[in-house]
């Protein structure tokens, strides 16, 4: 066996010997986004062809295809892997909604991603980039295989460089050692896009920005003599299509690609062919023209088979090559340990609480992946990855968790129009103040407030009562004030302001992704009065206590217009100061039927015993809540409400920015036995709604137009987190 794989090294250094005698050959791959599939395509022809090369650079995307081919995979194997990705999703990093912890589900409701603002000995702290890169990252390191064990650019059977920025200094960055998905992801940090890569006290992002086209690179790398250059970059827009601040910043980086891509074109020589695939309208972010792009590049490649077929290889040597360049492949890992590295404040059982990879079993990089990525959507993270090292003869699975580098401080923000024809327009800004992991076990300080024409403030303590924080006690102080439309014949004819403030002590248990639910003392102060008095609402002015109990649970994929999950909100009061008990249950479930999503709610709310005060009653009316009606215009007891609506999918949102846009259709029903402000002795209500809505960067819009099928209507505009 020894003598044979002798024999076979010695035939591979013959025949790389031989080819060598023509010189050496390296391969330049340029930056350009998704226009960089192109790169796929002249890897076919190469391979069609049998040219072997003798080391490979690329930047940005060009540094993603080069490391892939460096590290064994074939073009057809870059394809396959392609075509299995979720474009959008990569794009996105937070996790599904139905993987997110109740606290983080919570935030999400109220506040606008992105606008998280940390507090720190530096000052104010923003977030680096519109997308921190977390499911960019996963997906290089499924590309190579990082889940077979850590791929180090040094360790691979072709010379690979990849080339970045260092923001702070302007310098190029060449990797030429060193972690492989690392050195992909820092050289595809678009700035002011995706977030830099933090690299022995650099920060680095897009190499295109210095050296789109890596020739020197490449010739320096392996000393070659030719070099095989594909260009793949964006054009420059025209003048008429600079305008905006967006605009203009993408051109700057344009102009500066240009110039860079210049200076390494003007050092060709004779002997180096130049490829430049005719790409079109292929954008730097049409990810999904990648079959499109690849067939570009394909054809760029064979105008030039003249001038490559001076480099084939005989197909023995070729062959040999060939193997050489696939000998990384490699096996399945059994995982002997899986350690959490060590973090600043974050306890380690907290992050380990999500990672289900047991001991003594093969990785599975797929439920890693998921568990990672929900790890992520905790919140306190810039980023979350993973690595395989083999220590002391045994394989070890590392999370790496790095930290906000803010600290455990910050502000965030939001907002909500509420525009209704019935009841007029309300605009509420919205801020709130979060101190985390203040002890080791992740105790929160959370301060809100909500100032314009729905006011609230709430401030809250959360303590975890064990280290992965399964069950907790949290004190918290919220009051609110709104205003009910009292009408009379379907006009309005009062208002009535209800000031509700309470006091809460309760004890909790987190349910993992589902839920959470929670027993305590709850302690109320109402106060509600008419700006006219002769109205069927009674001044109140109540001080009363009574026990809670609230189990809630949401699996939906997303807050706003989800395509399959479902809902549970139960809630129970007993208050023996004011002789009643409230049950409220609220469940609601959608499913995805291809261009249809067609939902479903149904909430019972009932005093099971007394009757309900009208300061705490059910309360009817408004959008996808009997839409016909104004907002709280129906006020009353042992209440039954259901709808069913259909929505059709029109549109997706742009890459980067998650959720469809619908047309809906809803039909409600709602069944009180007493109603405290309609006169009305029909206890069954109908409505129905038609409505337009779609995510959007401010949260989602809603225009809708509701009606009841006695001739009553309203109309609405929604945008932000109401």
């Amino acid at each position: 066996m020894k003598r044979i794989l002798a024999v076979s090294l010695l035939l591979i250094s013959i025949s790389v010997a031989a080819v060598a005698e023509s010189g050496r050959t390296a391969l330049v791959l340029g930056g350009g986004g998704a226009r960089g599939a192109a790169h796929i395509g002249v890897l076919e022809v190469l391979e069609q062809e049998r040219i072997p090369v003798d080391c490979v650079v690329g930047t940005s995307m060009g540094g993603l295809v080069a490391g892939s081919y460096a590290a064994g995979l074939s073009p057809k194997m870059m394809r396959d892997k392609l075509a299995g990705a979720d474009w959008t999703d990569i794009f996105l990093d937070l996790a599904d909604y139905s993987q997110l912890s109740y606290r983080q589900k919570r935030v999400s409701r109220r506040y606008l991603a992105g606008t998280q603002v940390g507090l720190s000995e530096r000052g104010f702290q923003i977030q680096p980039g519109v997308v921190a890169g977390e499911k960019i990252k996963l997906f290089f390191n499924q590309l190579v295989d990082e889940d077979l064990g850590e791929r180090n650019i040094e360790q691979l059977p072709i010379p690979l460089a990849i080339v970045a920025t260092d923001i702070g200094t302007g310098e190029r960055v060449v990797f030429r050692n060193g972690s492989l998905t690392q050195a992909m992801r820092a050289s595809m940090s678009v700035p002011g896009l995706m977030a830099p890569v933090e690299y022995q006290g650099r920060k680095l992002v897009d190499g295109g920005l210095v050296d789109n086209l890596p020739v020197e690179v490449a010739r320096d790398l392996c000393q070659a003599d030719r070099v095989i250059v594909v260009n793949v970059g964006s054009p420059l827009k025209a003048p008429e299509e600079v305008g905006s601040l967006l605009s203009v910043s993408a051109q700057m980086i344009g102009i500066l690609t240009k110039q860079n891509v210049e200076r390494s074109l003007s050092t060709l020589t004779g002997v180096d062919i130049y490829i430049a695939p005719e790409l079109g309208d292929i954008r730097a972010t049409d990810f999904a023209r990648y079959e499109e792009a690849a067939a570009t590049g394909r054809a760029a490649a064979e105008r030039q088979l003249s001038a490559l077929r001076l480099l084939t290889a005989t197909p023995e040597s070729y062959a040999l090559w060939g193997q050489k360049r696939r000998s990384s492949v490699r096996e399945a890992v059994v995982i002997d340990e899986v350690v959490i590295a060590p973090t600043k404040r974050v306890h380690p059982a907290f992050v380990a609480r999500h990672i289900h990879q047991q001991v003594g079993q093969t990785l599975d990089r797929a439920a890693l992946e998921q568990d990672l990525i929900r790890t992520y959507g905790d919140g306190f993270y810039d980023g979350v990855d993973y690595r395989v090292v083999r220590r002391d003869e045994r394989n070890v699975l590392e999370v790496l968790v790095r930290e906000k580098d803010w600290g455990s401080d910050y502000v965030t923000f939001g907002f909500a129009i509420d525009n209704e024809y019935r009841q007029g327009s309300s605009f509420n800004f919205r801020g709130a103040y979060r101190n985390t992991w203040i002890n080791t076990y992740g105790g929160e300080f959370f301060a809100a407030i909500d100032v314009g024409g729905k006011p609230s403030m709430e401030l809250n303590f959360y303590q975890p009562l064990t280290p992965s924080q399964r069950f907790f006690v949290e004190p918290l102080y919220f009051r609110k004030r709104e205003t009910i439309g009292i009408y009379s014949d379907d006009q309005q004819v009062a208002e009535y302001k209800l000031d509700t403030s309470y006091y809460e002590l309760a004890l909790g248990k987190n349910l993992g992704v589902y839920g959470r639910s929670k027993f305590g003392w709850r302690d109320y102060h109402m106060r509600g009065s008419a700006d006219i008095s002769a109205v069927v609402l009674p001044d109140v002015d109540e001080q009363y206590g009574g026990f809670i109990y609230e189990l809630n649970l949401d699996r939906r994929n997303r807050l706003y217009f989800p395509s399959h999950g479902w809902r549970a909100d139960i809630s129970y009061f007993d208050s023996p100061d004011q002789g009643y008990k409230k049950l409220s249950l609220d469940l609601g479930a959608v499913y995805k039927l291809d261009d249809f999503v067609v939902g479903a709610r149904a909430a019972h709310i009932t005093s099971l015993k007394g009757v309900l005060p009208v300061y705490d009653a059910v309360m009817l009316g408004g959008f996808l809540n009997m839409s016909g009606y104004a907002s709280n215009q129906i006020l009353g007891d042992d209440a039954f409400y259901a709808h069913l609506r259909t929505e059709r999918i029109i549109g997706r949102m742009p890459l980067g920015l998650n959720g469809d846009l619908r047309l809906g259709l809803g039909i409600e029903a709602a069944r009180l036995d007493q109603i405290y402000t309609l006169n009305s002795d029909d206890l069954w209500l109908d409505s129905a709604v038609i409505y337009l809505g779609g995510e959007t960067p401010l949260g989602p819009l809603y225009l809708g137009y509701g009606f009841t099928f006695s001739g009553d209507y309203n109309l609405y505009l929604q945008l932000g987190a109401l």
